[in-house]
């Protein structure tokens, strides 16, 4: 990502991205690696390049909605006492890591529901989802919850057990419902 005179402008072709520094560009996200030789060279030749976690299969998925709703959600999941696991926060969206699940599963949850709001974002299988440090178009990702140091496999929350609060906090927060922001 590089800035312009008009705001934050990505590395990827689209002159008119939305979301930029915030997706995968070169290489593309199906060559995700946890090789740390690939990785070196990667960040020796775009050492601005995000760190994304591909979600879905046996990594960790999330769910994300917007700042104040996502502030709200984890205020209301802490005196729920929910355990959460690790909560990634940019300045325009909160993502909450969840056990995997899979669309089927995904879509039986959402259709017992009354209404799911717009702004709610499912990151399952073939997704991906920033991480610290990264710098997106928006501002610097960072960990509102981080995972437990030296913890290869942080626990996470099933979908389901905070998919409700999720819902209400961003049914209940102004403009946090419908509007789809990045």
């Amino acid at each position: 990502m590089r800035a312009g005179a008009d705001g934050p402008v990505c590395a990827c072709p689209d002159a008119d991205c939305v979301v930029p520094g915030a997706h995968p560009f070169d290489p593309g996200l199906l060559a995700a690696t946890t090789d740390e030789r690939m990785i070196r060279w990667w960040w020796t030749r775009r050492p601005d390049a995000p760190v994304l976690l591909a979600t879905g299969g046996r990594a960790p998925c999330a769910v994300s909605l917007p700042a104040l709703a996502g502030a709200r959600a984890l205020r209301d999941l802490d005196a729920m006492g929910m355990r959460l696991g690790p909560v990634v926060a940019t300045p325009t969206r909160w993502s909450i890591l969840v056990a995997p699940y899979g669309l089927e599963r995904l879509g039986e949850l959402l259709y017992a529901k009354d209404s799911v709001p717009s702004s709610l974002r499912f990151h399952g299988e073939g997704g991906y989802l920033l991480l610290p440090p990264s710098t997106a178009g928006t501002g610097q990702a960072r960990w509102e919850r981080a995972p437990l140091a030296g913890s290869a496999r942080p626990w996470l929350p099933d979908v389901e057990a905070v998919v409700d609060a999720l819902v209400a906090a961003s049914t209940a927060t102004p403009g946090g419902g419908s509007r789809l922001a990045y």
